[in-house]
């Protein structure tokens, strides 16, 4: 035969009512380095949900509601600095290269690019109508 042991409730138990001073103490303890949320929970009796929320009320209310200014010093304005020098694009055309084909006579042709320089292309055909 083995012996159980039972706990009677004899009384409704209440709700355990916390004020600011205790909540601001037991969240204060949260904040200290090396806590532990729930060793701090533990030891005050309470579920660490709990202490979370009272760190989000209690951070939020101390929080400030007026904006904070910061000192400002006016000086010189500096001038600006100069970009560097930048070169012009080079202008590329596109043009459709193109060959040409001259007939020369006696079976002889001469094809040529179309962006052939037309005082060269004088020269040549000077020359080869000596021939």
């Amino acid at each position: 035969m083995t012996k159980h042991q039972i706990e009677v409730i004899t009384s409704v138990e209440r709700r355990r009512r916390w004020s600011r001073e205790e909540k601001e103490r037991l969240v204060a303890a949260t904040f200290e380095p090396g806590a532990s949320v729930s060793e701090i929970a533990r030891s005050a009796g309470i579920h660490v949900s709990q202490l979370f929320r009272w760190r989000k009320e209690l951070c939020q209310i101390s929080a400030p509601t007026v904006p904070q200014l910061v000192a400002v010093e006016v000086v010189e304005a500096r001038p600006a600095p100069q970009p560097p020098a930048q070169q012009p694009p080079i202008s590329r055309s596109r043009k459709k290269s193109s060959t040409v084909t001259i007939e020369l006579g006696g079976a002889r042709r001469l094809r040529v690019e179309s962006d052939i320089d037309s005082e060269a292309l004088g020269r040549i055909l000077d020359v080869l109508e000596r021939r």
